[in-house]
């Protein structure tokens, strides 16, 4: 038991996986959060400018071409396979019971981003926690036009990942003191992410009370 809550403890501290597990470590957790559904939970925004600030600052041994390709692919590959899960195995996860790494309501406000936003949805999920990692299942799901979701998801890829990795290197390389401050950081991040995400279910609540009273 202790050796499973020290897992979980290391893999949301994006701090310690940077720098014990370097680029490998980062890539795998992008891919896991970016598709697979039971990775919802995992580091995201906060991990790719925590690289960006490493990098610049030499805390992290590899060049910020290396870093953004690396990030950008583990993105647009995990998404993709998110789709394909989605396209493929739909029926299964729509009719999946809730459990600890699942919950419907996931898929619910997934699925109200796509009504509200349409294929842009692959764009603005990438900065929301939880929709980035059902968005592309559900765009599967739903069987959006392949050629369409390629373009959208690399799109919202490189979007995501310059924004977040490249101000955390710009900001690495001016203000490199920075680095003395990172659990402020990752408060700052873990604090936007809460209020999005509860801003998101009080919408979403919302709007099906809504519904339900027309």
């Amino acid at each position: 038991m202790d050796q499973i809550v020290s897992f979980f403890n290391y893999i949301m501290n994006s701090e310690e996986i940077i720098q014990t597990g370097g680029l490998l470590a980062i890539i795998l957790i992008v891919y896991v959060e970016n598709g697979l559904f039971f990775g919802f939970f995992l580091p995201g925004d906060y991990l790719l400018f925590l690289s960006g600030v490493f990098a610049a600052t030499g805390l992290l041994e590899v060049s910020f071409i290396a870093l953004f390709s690396g990030i950008l692919l583990a993105a647009f590959l995990g998404t993709f396979t998110g789709y394909i899960s989605g396209r493929f195995f739909g029926d299964k996860i729509e009719n999946r019971k809730d459990s600890l790494f699942f919950k419907q309501k996931y898929i619910t406000k997934t699925r109200r981003y796509f009504e509200k936003y349409g294929s842009r949805t692959l764009i603005i999920a990438r900065f929301l926690p939880i929709v980035r990692t059902f968005a592309p299942i559900l765009a599967g799901l739903v069987k959006m036009n392949v050629i369409t979701f390629t373009i959208y998801n690399l799109l919202g890829g490189f979007v995501w990942v310059f924004t977040l990795v490249g101000s955390g290197y710009y900001l690495g390389i001016s203000y490199p003191w920075l680095v003395d401050y990172v659990h402020y950081i990752i408060f700052f991040f873990l604090a936007i992410t809460t209020f999005t995400v509860i801003k998101g279910y009080f919408s979403a609540k919302k709007e099906m009370e809504t519904t339900e009273e027309d």
